[in-house]
């Protein structure tokens, strides 16, 4: 049997036996569970060759599966969240109910995305597609929490994209008579300019969904938000790179034909902007850590979506390493937010405070991947955006420079409200007898925060995969290149090398700690939230004066023009006016005989007024 065929089979007959396991142990489930992911991705990254293709022919339709450079980049993140997170979620789940429930629809959405990947037909590439959405619904809805609002909206706008990739393969079928992806877009310069058009513009649509491109994001707040933590790792940092995964393809390989094709490119790169943009504004005036970082994963997908519609060979390098390091440092915070609400019971700043001496593990994973988040030396973060700012200067898009810069300096400000929010703030009472996460919650949360320093270093051990994916697609080789065009790598050498700068920002941070303790060593007062200047009111117990409460309002009160209008607002008007024509169209089909009567003659008496005009007599 092919391995390819063997890993898909692997992690479909292991979420059967991992569903049914649970009748007889919940030890025994939780050890099927991790075997039914990691023995896959042991074969994967063992016996699966590069460019292998398997296929097999019915009803005479030819599919295909193999692995190309490029999708083997997308696998690698893929399969990493895949297993941190499996193992995350076995200490998340423990003592939950529907964990079997559960564990079907995780399995389930790891080998669709691998079937996404390997997928060399449009027929395969949709069947897998769907296995996905569905399975990812299934875990949005799992909570039963606001199922009607969240998960109607993710469904709803997974069938626009589904709708749409299946009219652009009904085309591709009609043009060229097969499904293969390949000999589509050997074919694609030769169809007429119309189709040229049509087609990669309903396939973006498709992916730009799954990618929450603005205004197609709107169903993506919620589902990270009230989807489980443990899967929402896989769902934020992996799952939404499918969207990238086949921008690129369409970018690359379809509109780079198209005299039009620049233009699409800035339309697709602006809305990526505006995506970052009001994302981050709305994450910045969250209170509840799942919806701050729903809104932020939105945001940062809108940097991906301006590189790799930019297109050019630094921007494409900047948005893959971006997509792989936002995969990362986002996985490992959704785990940091469900180790809080496990241990405490709540995700909501303004009720749980103080827990860096509680949860001083939680605290460090949360610190390193927001340094990484932001953007700052010496993790990978500050990597890809030098190089996005970079590529956005080279290609004179000084305007998308200044509306990303802002982006990302305002991204600082949800960086720090969710660090204060949880960890910083002053330890209360009610808190006192919080414990670490398990270590099954640990270790996975951890590997992934030292991800982003070894990626900050090192970077080129994902850029060397990242820029063999683009050669496979026909980019020419810019790895050797990068040192002579990007500044960064120019200045520094062959690699990364942010020795200097690690050794300085831990000089600055240690000398500030150790100031802070030697001199606050003999008169440190631990007070509550209440022990403070009121300007003699009496606070009452239920008022909360900490720092966190109203975070940000002058900032937000600033900024509430752009914010007074969501796109919900326009999409619910919209639905008003459907169900009006609905309601409408219900009053003329009532379903009285009497009523199709009268309609029948009144449609034989205009026939006869008009018998004239309309047959010449």
């Amino acid at each position: 049997m092919n391995v390819i065929f063997l890993i898909l089979i692997l992690f479909l007959v292991g979420a059967i036996v991992t569903a049914f396991a649970g009748k007889w142990s919940s030890l025994l489930q939780d050890g099927l569970f991790i075997l039914a992911v990691t023995i896959p991705a042991v074969l994967f990254f063992t016996q699966v060759e590069m460019n292998q293709l398997v296929g097999w022919t019915r009803g005479g339709i030819h599919l295909e599966l193999g692995l190309t450079p490029f999708s083997y980049f997308f696998a690698i993140l893929v399969l990493l969240l895949g297993v941190a997170s499996a193992i995350y979620s076995v200490g998340f789940m423990h003592g939950k109910a529907r964990k079997s429930y559960y564990y079907f629809n995780y399995l389930l959405t790891i080998m669709a995305m691998l079937g996404i990947l390997f997928s060399r037909d449009f027929i395969s590439f949709f069947v897998f597609w769907e296995i996905m959405t569905w399975a990812s619904y299934l875990m949005v809805v799992m909570n039963g929490t606001r199922t009607q609002e969240i998960g109607i909206k993710y469904f709803v706008f997974s069938a626009i994209g589904a709708y749409a990739m299946l009219m652009a393969i009904v085309l591709i079928h009609a043009q060229t008579g097969n499904f293969l992806i390949q000999d589509f877009i050997d074919t694609y310069p030769s169809l007429a300019h119309g189709r040229q058009i049509l087609i990669p513009i309903l396939l973006l649509v498709g992916f730009s969904v799954k990618a929450a491109v603005m205004p197609l994001h709107v169903w993506a707040p919620g589902s990270y938000a009230y989807s489980p933590m443990s899967f929402t790792s896989v769902f934020s940092g992996a799952l939404s790179k499918m969207g990238i995964y086949g921008m690129v393809i369409v970018f690359v390989t379809l509109l780079s034909h198209l005299p039009e094709g620049g233009l699409i490119r800035d339309i697709i790169a602006w809305m990526g902007a505006m995506t970052a943009v009001i994302a981050t504004l709305w994450a910045i005036a969250q209170d509840d850590a799942r919806k701050l970082l729903a809104y932020s994963s939105v945001g940062q997908l809108g940097y991906i979506v301006i590189a790799v519609a930019i297109g050019t060979p630094m921007a494409m390098l900047a948005g893959l390493f971006m997509a792989f390091m936002h995969g990362l440092f986002k996985g490992a915070l959704f785990m940091v937010v469900g180790a809080v609400e496990k241990q405490t019971g709540t995700t909501d700043f303004t009720k749980v405070t103080g827990l860096i001496r509680k949860m001083p593990w939680t605290f460090l994973t949360a610190l390193i991947s927001i340094i990484a988040l932001a953007g700052i030396p010496p993790l990978g973060g500050f990597i890809g955006k030098w190089m996005l700012y970079e590529s956005l200067i080279l290609s004179d898009h000084y305007l998308l420079v200044i509306v990303a810069f802002f982006s990302s300096t305002a991204a600082f400000l949800y960086a720090y409200k969710f660090l204060f929010g949880f960890f910083l703030g002053q330890e209360e009472e009610e808190w006192a007898d919080v414990k670490e996460a398990p270590i099954t919650m640990l270790i996975p949360m951890l590997a992934l925060a030292v991800g982003s320093i070894l990626l900050g270093a090192f970077p080129q051990l994902i850029l060397k995969p990242i820029n063999n994916g683009l050669i496979s697609l026909g980019f020419s080789d810019s790895y050797g290149k990068l040192w002579e065009t990007s500044t960064l790598f120019n200045e520094w050498g062959d690699k990364v090398v942010l020795q200097p700068i690690i050794y300085a920002i831990m000089g600055v941070f240690l000398t500030t700690l150790a100031f802070t303790y030697f001199r606050n060593r003999k008169r440190t007062r631990y007070v509550s939230t209440k022990d403070i200047s009121t300007s003699g009111e009496i606070p009452l117990a239920h008022e909360n004066l900490t720092f966190k409460e109203n975070f940000f309002q002058p900032f937000l009160r600033a900024v509430e023009p752009v914010m007074k209008k969501q796109i919900d607002w326009y999409y619910r008007e919209f639905g008003a006016g459907l169900e009006a024509i609905f309601n409408f169209t219900r009053r003329i089909y009532s379903g009285n005989g009497q009523t199709y009567a009268l309609y029948a003659v009144i449609f034989l008496i205009v026939l006869l007024l008009l018998n004239g005009n309309l047959f010449g007599q």
